[in-house]
């Protein structure tokens, strides 16, 4: 039995190895892309869905303000979703420099109301290109620029950029962004080796005529989450040539680190709670094994106080999933240029086997807290 128990967990070993080698190919393949400052004239509509955002928000727009794409070519506008502090407030003192307040007023309850925010929101819009952020990140100047010129140049639907955390307070915050920075690297992976399946919604981009070709966000609308993923992997099953990562500093937008443990396992429940529903259900089965591989380690490493083979297994296992994900995430944290976090990876690595299996269990088992609401 302990012979066939190695067994399974060296060949579960050696699947997640050629997993994350492949995600190492697919970052490997993203090249850095330079946009130049020839003249852009993609009409974009900024979109961002809001509640409860009074102690950031108007740092957000600031942001948004502030770039260096035209001002004649932006629309920006936000939705409240039915904000109980001043957020709608903050929103409406931008009114003279072109923000639109868009207020959420549903008489039923939804189990979806971002996605009804941005539906909303799009249904107003006049741009061609959808550009998507939350209301507490914050980006540089160029940001929507080089978006927009990287969206001309390579003639593409949809658009994955990158988003970091910063300004961490703690050694919690900071092993988040680091796990923050693997997830970000798989979803920019899989698009670099053509195989679009993950991203995130606070730096998305698409176009408005290819949002309703796939019917929007119907069909994934009983979910409180997947704005981002769903519908990415809606246009992948149309357009899977037409998907870009774009891999470029000045694309970052930045967000921040959950506070406390209780906040960051309702976010990654959230985010778990997505997973049975992806269209392409070759990643759901890879997510299974790599939740099989993670669940192997957890008991192998508390047998291990039972039996000096299985501790060798756990240690064999433990070693070689520590030095693979090194090698995955030191060009990721240096193109954000967080790589000093790696250090952290023999902290994080241990830690991150317990959440990894409880989340999986958990975030398609139970309800979750979002934005003081109870959903699924």
């Amino acid at each position: 039995m302990t012979a066939l128990h190695s067994i399974i967990s060296l060949l579960l070993t050696g699947f997640y190895l050629l997993v994350v080698a492949y995600l190492i190919k697919g970052w490997a393949a993203l090249k850095r892309v330079n946009i130049t400052a020839a003249a852009l004239n993609t009409k974009v509509t900024i979109l961002i869905a809001a509640r409860n955002e009074e102690e950031r928000i108007h740092l957000t727009i600031e942001d948004i303000l502030a770039q260096d794409y035209p001002k004649q070519l932006t629309e920006i506008i936000i939705v409240d979703d039915h904000s109980t502090d001043n957020t709608a407030s903050i929103i409406r003192s931008y009114a003279d420099r072109g923000i639109k307040l868009l207020q959420l007023n549903e008489d039923k309850p939804l189990n979806s109301y971002k996605k009804k925010a941005i539906a909303e929101a799009i249904s107003l819009s006049n741009g061609e290109l959808m550009v998507c952020t939350d209301a507490d990140c914050r980006m540089g100047t160029k940001w929507l620029s080089s978006i927009v010129g990287f969206y001309e140049s390579r003639n593409l639907v949809m658009i994955s950029s990158p988003v970091t955390y910063f300004e961490e307070r703690t050694l919690f915050e900071r092993l988040q962004t680091l796990e923050f920075s693997y997830l970000i690297g798989i979803g920019a992976a899989f698009i670099g080796n053509g195989r679009a399946s993950t991203c995130n919604g606070a730096n998305f981009a698409y176009r408005k005529d290819v949002f309703y070709e796939v019917g929007g966000f119907k069909g994934i609308d009983d979910l409180a989450s997947g704005d981002d993923e769903l519908l990415l992997q809606k246009v992948a099953a149309v357009y899977p040539n037409k998907i870009g990562f774009f891999k470029n500093r000045d694309a970052i937008v930045y967000t921040h680190a959950k506070h406390t443990l209780q906040e960051f396992l309702q976010q990654r429940r959230r985010w778990a709670s997505k997973s049975t529903r992806y269209k392409d259900k070759k990643v759901v089965a890879l997510a299974v094994c790599i939740w099989l591989f993670n669940l192997s380690l957890l008991a192998n490493g508390f047998l291990s106080f039972f039996s000096l083979s299985i501790f060798k297994v756990f240690i064999i296992q433990f070693l070689l999933k520590y030095l693979i994900e090194l090698t995955f995430l030191l060009p990721i944290t240096s193109f954000l240029k967080r790589a000093n976090l790696v250090m952290l990876l023999i902290i994080l690595s241990p830690v991150h086997i317990i959440y990894f299996v409880y989340v999986g269990l958990m975030g398609n088992t139970r309800k979750y807290s979002w934005k003081g609401r109870v959903v699924r």
